[in-house]
């Protein structure tokens, strides 16, 4: 009688075709979108993993094509972790073209993040989920006309929330290494609220003294610190100013007391310059919200508010 054949063991392979759970085990590929969101997961992540950047260096967040090793970086993640469509609607087209199982993590709608409109004055409410607003921020708006500002990372204690948001994804995703994620979480919540407190400490002393910027992102800082942001050369970071809201806003220069007029990194300033031509307003140094031209990584966060806080001090303070 022939002995029966012995089972062959399984390769890897075969192990992972059964066990797939298995196979996708360890510490997840994380793209984001920005170069603060990228700063963010580097902290939360630290030595297990570098979370790579869908954006270029430089380029416009609210309009972008991405490259082929970029769009590769997209479909190769386990997660994909951004601001929202409402920042970087070319993203949310990308992420619905690469499969309806992509996960990912929106944070200007994770719960607990502060938000504001455009024309809400400044005033904030908790996000509620499901509220639509809009694709895009320069030119969609809500049912109610406002719409959804989606410069939250400006707001360091949205920051802090959004720490403890990604650590508990990751854990998720990677339950051994979740205590990691959320230490990391922590230790970074503690510099970012040490930042927090010696920029309120800092800028109190200008928190009188309006000024105007070159788009309307810094709502949310000027709302955490009391600042007067008193307008705004361009709508948005993507729209060419017109001659008749900058001659609008040339006459509010006087009646506002405007003291500073403050350009942006990688947009021309000779429109603030023009503007500013003949009256009492100064020309501060160029701000830089999303830390376009600084070195990407975990302390690109912290470095992009200490920087904003120096920039508006250098001529408000004087």
């Amino acid at each position: 009688m022939p002995r029966p054949a012995l089972a062959r063991p399984l390769t890897l392979t075969a192990l992972a075709l059964c066990f797939p759970a298995l196979a996708s085990a360890g510490v997840p590929k994380v793209a984001t979108d920005i170069a603060p969101t990228q700063s963010l997961v580097a902290l939360v992540m630290g030595d297990l993993g570098q979370p790579s950047i869908l954006l270029s260096k430089g380029a416009n967040a609210h309009s972008y094509q991405m490259r082929p090793s970029e769009a590769r970086a997209l479909d190769q993640a386990d997660l994909v972790i951004w601001i929202g469509p409402e920042m970087t609607p070319w993203l949310d087209r990308a992420i619905a073209a690469s499969g309806p199982a992509r996960p990912q993590l929106a944070l200007l709608h994770a719960e607990g993040t502060k938000t504001r409109s455009f024309a809400g004055d400044g005033d904030e409410d908790e996000h509620e989920e499901g509220h639509d607003h809009g694709q895009d921020h320069e030119h969609t708006a809500g049912a109610d006309g406002t719409i959804l500002d989606p410069h939250a990372w400006l707001n360091p204690g949205n920051a802090e929330t959004w720490l403890t948001v990604i650590a508990d994804r990751l854990g998720t995703l990677d339950p051994e290494h979740k205590a990691t994620y959320a230490a990391n979480a922590e230790a970074a919540r503690a510099r970012i609220a040490e930042m927090d407190a010696s920029l309120e400490a800092r800028l109190k002393p200008v928190a009188g003294k309006p000024f105007v910027v070159y788009h309307d992102a810094y709502g949310y800082f000027a709302d955490r610190y009391g600042l007067a942001d008193a307008g705004s050369v361009s709508p948005g970071d993507a729209t060419d100013p017109g001659a008749a809201h900058l001659s609008e806003l040339r006459a509010e220069l006087s009646a506002k007391q405007v003291v500073c007029a403050f350009p942006e990194a990688a947009h021309d300033p000779r429109p603030m310059q023009r503007l500013i031509e003949g009256t009492t307003t100064r020309l501060g140094g160029a701000l830089d919200p999303a830390g376009t031209e600084m070195e990407r990584g975990p302390d690109l966060y912290v470095r992009t508010l200490e920087s904003l806080g120096d920039t508006l001090l250098a001529c408000l303070d004087r």
